[in-house]
Formats: structure tokens, sequence, C-alpha cells
């Protein structure tokens, strides 16, 4: 039981959080939406807000890869 009430607290707190960032962004887009761009760019090293807005974030070296390196061969 305990478990489950952890799982809730933490949808709860993510749900809050990304509500938060859609307000102080005064994005359009849906909270559905924004957990969606989240969820495909969750190992980019790309600031929140350039995700979320339409502006361009390619870095300056187009060669390099913004994904994270999970073990450094």
């Amino acid at each position: 039981m305990n478990a489950v009430k952890t799982q809730i607290w933490i949808a709860i707190s993510a749900y809050v959080l990304v509500a938060i960032i859609r307000k102080q962004l005064d994005l359009d887009a849906s909270l559905y939406t924004i957990l969606q761009i989240f969820s495909v760019t969750a190992f980019e090293q790309v600031p929140i807000g350039q995700v979320l807005t339409n502006s361009d974030y390619s870095s300056d070296d187009p060669g390099s890869n913004k994904q994270l390196l999970l073990i450094d061969l």
C-alpha cells in the first residue's frame, strides 16, 4: 500500500511541476503534450525552455551528440 501512495504522490508532483512550467513559459500546449515532449527528450542535454518552445536548440557543433552516454568506453 505504501508503494501505491508513493507512486500517486510522484504522479501528482510531476503534474504540478509541469503545470508550473507551462504557466511560467506561457505555453499553449496541453499538459499531456508537454509530458510527451519530456518523454522523448528525457536524455538530451537541452534547456527545458528551448525544448518546449519552437526555438532552434541545435548546438554550435553540428556533429555533437546531445544524448548522454550510459557507459563511457
